[in-house]
């Protein structure tokens, strides 16, 4: 079974973009099923014109993830009229630092302003050298996942340490 495991930040200051391994790429995601109730997330993302569908667990820091790529226009469809919440835009771009590459993801519309660092593992003990461009850890909190943000009227103020 495929499982996912990543630390999540947010990010502060634009030390970041120097460190980037190419240009921006824009995404466009919706939820099919958000994880209300049960926890578990249908998720349709596109990219220019490559589109996948993605089944996640219940969970935060570790869950299963099954991952298929679908024709964009079926994913346009999905998007446009099946998603239970507004969809997402984001810009994704690539960040290369202590020989892991990071997934920094910019919010457009009423997210617009928040910004997230994302740092898959390959096991959740592995220790990860932390930039100075990421802040406040938000991998526990699950305002900050990608389901609960499609819900979201505006961006989530984190919690106090």
């Amino acid at each position: 079974m495929p499982v996912e495991i990543e630390r999540k930040f947010l990010v502060v200051g634009e030390g970041w973009r120097d460190a980037a391994l190419g240009p921006p790429m824009p995404i466009r995601q919706g939820y099919v099923v958000d994880g209300a109730g049960t926890g578990m997330t249908v998720r349709v993302r596109q990219s220019g014109d490559r589109a996948w569908i993605t089944l996640k667990s219940p969970g935060l820091m570790a869950r299963a993830e099954f991952e298929y790529p679908i024709p964009a226009a079926d994913a346009e469809a999905l998007i446009a009229g099946h998603c239970v919440s507004p969809p997402i835009a984001k810009q994704r771009s690539r960040v290369g630092h202590g020989g892991l590459v990071w997934e920094v993801d910019e919010f457009e519309g009423r997210l617009q302003g928040l910004v997230l660092a994302e740092i898959e593992l390959s096991e959740a003990g592995q220790s990860v050298a932390l930039p100075d461009w990421v802040g406040a850890e938000v991998t526990e909190d699950s305002r900050f996942q990608n389901a609960a943000l499609a819900r979201a009227e505006a961006v989530p103020v984190p919690r106090a340490p």
